[in-house]
């Protein structure tokens, strides 16, 4: 007799989904176990203790007030102002003031690199210190990859103070800090300010490494600083204060363990110092480096106000009502005829891409130059901004897209990093309104800008820097980018100017590779805007 084997009975579809659904809570409770108890093993340092810190007053006797005294007494009220073009310029005019000093430095930056103009800055400040100067140095801890032995060695320095803004409590590898902190380390501080005996600042869209000076050979950035005396620094200063002071700055000590290694950090600075790209920098900066507000003739003398995002941004407290970007059109004051804007990244997202259109559609010229695929050093950003290119220029807007330097290798040959680096990229931010006012600081166009990061700049009412501006618009732009635009059938196609005089047209992204194409194709299905 055949015998009988009973079958399992079979799940239905609904006993299934429990199934997986039960899997899947356990797999989030999992989650968040984890994370809890990564946040228990690595705590941030509690602060709510700390008594606050605030700059000194300004120094009236050294010689940046002694030479500008006359000048400033002659132009009440007035800011003066000299824009830093030349990378090299930038950071000579930096160690400038370093080295005239007399009281107090305070800087604030999101990069700083271990590089060549890296160590000589931090060298130069360490021997203000030595001098009795108050340095306060405030870095994003995103961008001090490698540096922990260097910030932990002049942290521990008489004079020399050291806070780092949402720093990963983890340090090797610091990326692990975002798998239980996400939300916090993914908000940075993206501002940048050097500002000397409350006096002289620097401020800016460049940060502290050799791509932002031109020190070298390889990748560079293009960017944009502008020198700054008068009744603006004091509300500088008091904007570092905030960000000094607030809840998201922890001292360097209770992030980084030990003193570091002070002979160790002489040595690295001697080598520098010595090596052949420092050399041919100090060799030329040595008759550029007396500051530019010494050559009174150099100054402008106008109206500028300094904007900045509340550091409480970095802990995700501020209303949108009350982000910077959000009183964009304020801090514009109004456009009537034209908008020239200049923004490394630019995502302007569906309220941005409505501003800029509805302006085309009532008559304003308005003019974008942004990076090309081929110069971007974030793919990820230039999938977002093709989303609104066609719908842009539909309405008028005038785009324009930064091309490799002369003699630059082009194409996925070229790309220094997986993200798409390659040798000359723009990274200024930069707007100029009506050819009268400008805007210069660290605040991109993109949702990140907007949203995520710190930024600041200075609104200077200068009709000769918007001219400037508007010139370059409507003369060597043209030279230097490729020209996105709509054919009568509604194709896109990039147009650049020859050498020769012709034209060359693109029928498809110039420089891109299929596997780039295929990439910005999925990159843009993915519901990533919000981090651009």
């Amino acid at each position: 007799m055949a015998q009988i084997t009973a079958r399992p009975p079979r799940l239905s579809n609904r006993a299934n989904s429990m199934t997986f659904l039960g899997s899947l809570v356990l797999i989030v409770l999992a989650a968040i176990a984890a994370v809890a108890l990564l946040r228990l093993v690595f705590p941030l340092p509690g602060i709510s203790r700390r008594a606050p810190s605030y700059a000194l007053p300004a120094d009236k006797t050294g010689p940046l007030s002694c030479f500008l005294t006359e000048e400033i007494d002659n132009n009440p009220g007035k800011t003066g102002v000299v824009t830093l073009n030349e990378a090299s310029s930038a950071l000579a005019q930096r160690l400038a003031l370093v080295h005239a000093a007399q009281s107090a430095i305070d800087a604030q930056y999101y990069i700083w690199h271990d590089d060549t103009s890296g160590i000589l800055l931090l060298d130069a400040l360490l021997a203000a210190a030595r001098r009795g100067v108050q340095v306060r140095l405030l870095l994003d801890d995103n961008g001090i990859t490698g540096l922990d032995p260097i910030v932990a060695t002049l942290n521990a320095q008489p004079n020399f103070e050291i806070r780092l803004f949402n720093p990963s409590t983890v340090r090797r590898p610091k990326t692990l800090g975002y798998a239980f902190s996400f939300v916090r380390m993914n908000r940075r501080m993206h501002n940048k300010s050097f500002i000397v005996d409350g006096t002289a600042a620097i401020i800016g869209g460049r940060n502290i490494g050799d791509e932002y000076f031109a020190i070298g050979e390889g990748q560079f950035f293009l960017d944009l600083d502008v020198l700054a005396v008068g009744p603006v620094v004091a509300r500088a200063t008091r904007v570092f204060d905030d960000y000094w002071n607030c809840a998201s700055a922890f001292e360097a000590e209770t992030i980084i363990s030990g003193s570091g290694d002070l002979t160790a950090f002489q040595a690295r600075a001697d080598r520098v110092k010595n090596s052949p790209e420092a050399q041919s920098f100090l060799t030329e900066a040595a008759t550029a480096e007396d500051l530019h507000i010494a050559n009174k003739e150099q100054v402008e003398w106008t109206d500028v106000a300094l904007v900045a995002d509340d550091p409480a941004k970095g802990e995700g407290e501020v209303s949108r009502d009350k982000l910077l970007i959000s009183h964009f059109a304020d801090i514009l004051g109004g456009v009537s005829t034209r908008l020239d804007v200049i923004s490394a990244y630019f995502v302007p997202g569906v309220r941005g891409a409505r501003f800029f259109t509805d302006l085309a559609k009532r008559g304003v010229k308005v003019n974008v130059l942004t990076n090309a695929l081929v110069t971007t050093d974030v793919l990820l950003v230039h999938s977002g901004y093709t989303r609104y290119r066609r719908r842009l220029l539909k309405a008028g807007v005038s785009l324009f897209e930064l091309k490799p330097r002369p003699g630059m290798a082009t194409g996925p040959d070229a790309q220094l990093k997986p993200l798409g680096l390659a040798g000359a990229s723009l990274h200024a931010k930069t707007f100029a309104v009506d050819g009268r006012r400008v805007f210069i600081g660290s605040l991109n166009l993109d949702p990140r800008s907007a949203i995520l990061n710190c930024e600041m700049g200075l609104i200077i009412d200068s009709p000769t820097m918007a001219g400037r501006m508007q010139s370059h618009f409507d003369g060597p732009v043209d030279a230097v980018s490729y020209k996105p635009q709509l054919t009568p059938e509604k194709r896109m196609v990039w147009s650049e100017a020859r050498e020769d005089g012709s034209t060359r047209i693109y029928q498809e992204e110039p420089g891109a590779s299929l596997g780039q194409q295929v990439a910005l194709t999925l990159i843009g299905l993915l519901p990533v805007e919000w981090l651009l």
